[in-house]
Order: C-alpha cells, then structure tokens, then sequence
C-alpha cells in the first residue's frame, strides 16, 4: 500500500512538473499584413532559427497573413527593454533643452554687454569734441579773459573806434568784413582767438606781455 501511495505521488509530481512546462511553452502568433520571422523574433525575445525549427518552416522568408507560429520566448522583456529605452530617450532631451535655455540667457547677456562696450568709444568721441569746441568760450578762466581784454580794448563798448580798429575787441575792419554787429564782432573775436591763440587766456597772456594781442 505504502508503495503505491508513493507511485501516484511520484505520477502526481510529474504532471505537476509537465503543466508547468505547459505553461512555459511558447505563445501562438498571427501573423499579420507587413510581419517577418525576424521581427516576430524579435518582439519575442528568441531567434528566427527557434522559430523555424517549432513550426517546421522551409524558407523563413515565407510566411502567410492569418498563419499561427508558435513562438518560444517572452515579448515581457522586450517591451520592458524598449520602455526604459524611450524614457531614457525622453530624459536626455528634456536635459538638452535645459541645457540650451540656460545658456540662452548667458549668450544674451554676453552680446548686451559687447554692444554696451562698442557704444562707449563714440560717447567718449563726442564728449572730447565738444569739449575741444568749447575751450576759449565756455571755460570760466577764458570768459573772465575774454572780459579782461575787452575791457583793456574798448571798454567793453561794441561801438568804441580807433582807427582801422573796431568794437568791443577793437577787430580790423578787414576781418569783420563790413558787419559791425554784437554777434559779428563776438564771432568773428572768438574764430581769431582760436586760430592764433587757441585760447583767450592765451590771448590774455600775449597782450599782458605785448601790449596788444
């Protein structure tokens, strides 16, 4: 009795062991319009010669729409492969993108600041013109030089007369060139100054030396 107890259980294990190889056994296939033995092989995660050997194929390269293939292998793997391939993917150009807008920033930054610097040259240009411009007529000690010799010329009188010499600067007739006007004798006084002197406390330290400037 003990004996045959001990056969069905051996028998009982056994089937045990055959419906789980059942179970392993590979999945049926349809193929479809645009399937290959490589590609089903591939989704399967097994070979195209493991394939042809289980449904006794003669030429791999035939197969028809609506045929069943059994196909050992597990397409799990596969699939769980290809997901973390995409997000892998996925990640790196998020990554990139980060990457290209952070420098965006940097990059404008960098050409706000060139042109800040090309702008710089040309301010400082006309600044130093101006100034060129304006040294015998704005500058305090020449305006009050200017006044100086004046007032030793004429009195500070745009009608005062002497001879050939005329107005306030007492300027030859010949350089006013008929126009005794204020503004004429101002003009005409500072574009004199400037061209011998270059400026009136220059002019000053000429008369106060000569006499006449």
């Amino acid at each position: 009795m003990k004996i045959k107890n001990a056969l069905l259980s051996t028998a009982a294990a056994t089937a045990s062991l055959f419906a789980i190889g059942a179970t392993a056994q590979a999945a049926t296939v349809t193929v479809k319009a645009g399937d290959t033995v490589s590609a089903i092989a591939a989704d399967h995660n097994t070979t195209i010669d493991a394939i042809q050997q289980a449904n006794h194929l003669k030429d791999v390269n035939l197969i028809l729409v609506g045929q069943q293939l059994e196909v050992n292998g597990d397409s799990t793997t596969t699939t769980s492969t290809q997901t973390t391939q995409q997000t892998t993917t996925t990640q790196s150009s998020a990554q990139t993108s980060q990457t290209q807008a952070q420098a965006q920033p940097s990059q404008a930054s960098q050409t706000q600041s060139s042109q800040t610097q090309t702008s710089k040259p040309a301010a400082q240009t006309t600044t130093q013109t101006s100034s060129s411009t304006s040294n015998y007529s704005n500058n305090g000690s020449d305006s009050a030089a200017k006044a100086w010799i004046a007032g030793k010329e004429s009195g500070g009188s745009y009608s005062a007369r002497n001879g050939q010499y005329i107005g306030k600067y007492q300027l030859s007739a010949s350089y006013l060139n008929g126009d005794y006007s204020a503004a004429n004798q101002e003009r005409v006084a500072n574009s004199y100054v400037a061209s011998r002197y270059g400026s009136w406390s220059n002019a000053k330290s000429h008369w106060l030396a000569n006499g006449w400037y």
